[in-house]
């Protein structure tokens, strides 16, 4: 008896085993079409009504504007070129500022960006396509005589202080000066660079912007407040930044401030252009 009675229960044991291999796919498929996010209706604890909800995904216009960025600086892939993104979402802001105000040309959508923040020994010059999220230049640049040995710390609007200015500037139209082919550049931030005209700060090319110059002397050589370009490098970028796109001159801690850094604004016209993905 006691042996019919232990083979009937191993038959009953793998009776259950296979039933529960039929049984727990269908359960486990079940489980997984079920929505996660479904509201729970009573608590556990004591009964008492109440909801537990994922957290709900953020598509507020200010979330947005900060995805947006994050995915352009990736898809540009700045920080790989040495642009860092601090300095990359302060240009943006101004760049969409100014386009809202209507100070830059519709059918260009180019952004430059200069970074005192970097020594005058590293590349500190972006050209940035905004377009096709492209770099199309990443070079050396000169900073003003007064501003600085190898790193650029004071600044001015003033003539001949022979200091850069900061801020936001609206590229303009060409002329050839003493320093040759040139382009002319128009500030647009009141009080830190609105004398770029009278003072003659121009984009142009010089002989002390270049590796064999830091080699020689450990910086570049300096301007007169100018952001002057390696020579092999000044045709090809006046070529393509001319005529109304923007400029951006970036110094941390230096005091500056601008209308054009007006965040509200940057949002509103860069949510506008950009599909609206929470439906």
């Amino acid at each position: 008896m006691n042996q019919t009675s232990i083979v009937q229960r191993k038959r009953k044991v793998l009776r259950r085993q296979r039933l529960a291999r039929r049984v727990l796919p269908f359960l486990a498929s079940l489980f997984l079409a079920t929505p996660m996010a479904g509201p729970v209706t009573k608590s556990m604890a004591g009964g008492a009504s109440s909801e537990l909800r994922l957290p709900r995904a953020d598509f507020s216009p200010q979330a947005r504007f900060d995805q947006q960025l994050h995915a352009t600086y990736a898809a540009l892939g700045a920080a790989q070129e040495g642009l860092r993104y601090e300095t990359f979402a302060k240009a943006m802001t101004g760049y969409l500022n100014l386009r809202q105000a209507g100070k830059l040309a519709e059918n260009k959508q180019l952004l430059t960006v200069v970074d005192f923040d970097l020594p005058s020994t590293e590349k500190r010059l972006w050209v940035l396509d905004l377009a096709n999220n492209e770099i199309l230049f990443h070079t050396l640049v000169a900073h003003g005589h007064n501003s600085g040995e190898n790193e650029a710390t004071n600044f001015s609007n003033t003539d001949q202080s022979n200091m850069s200015s900061l801020g936001f500037y609206a590229t303009a139209g060409e002329y050839t000066g003493k320093h040759g082919r040139s382009l002319k550049l128009e500030g647009m931030d009141e009080g830190f660079n609105t004398n770029a005209e009278a003072r003659s700060i121009v984009m142009h090319g010089a002989d002390y912007v270049s590796e064999d110059f830091i080699k020689q002397n450990g910086r570049l050589g300096r301007s007169l407040g100018c952001p002057a370009l390696p020579m092999d490098m000044k045709d090809a970028i006046i070529d393509t930044v001319n005529g109304g796109t923007c400029l951006f001159l970036n110094k941390s801690d230096a005091g500056y401030s601008s209308q054009y850094l007006n965040q509200d604004v940057a949002i509103a016209a860069l949510v506008s252009a950009t599909p609206n993905h929470t439906s």
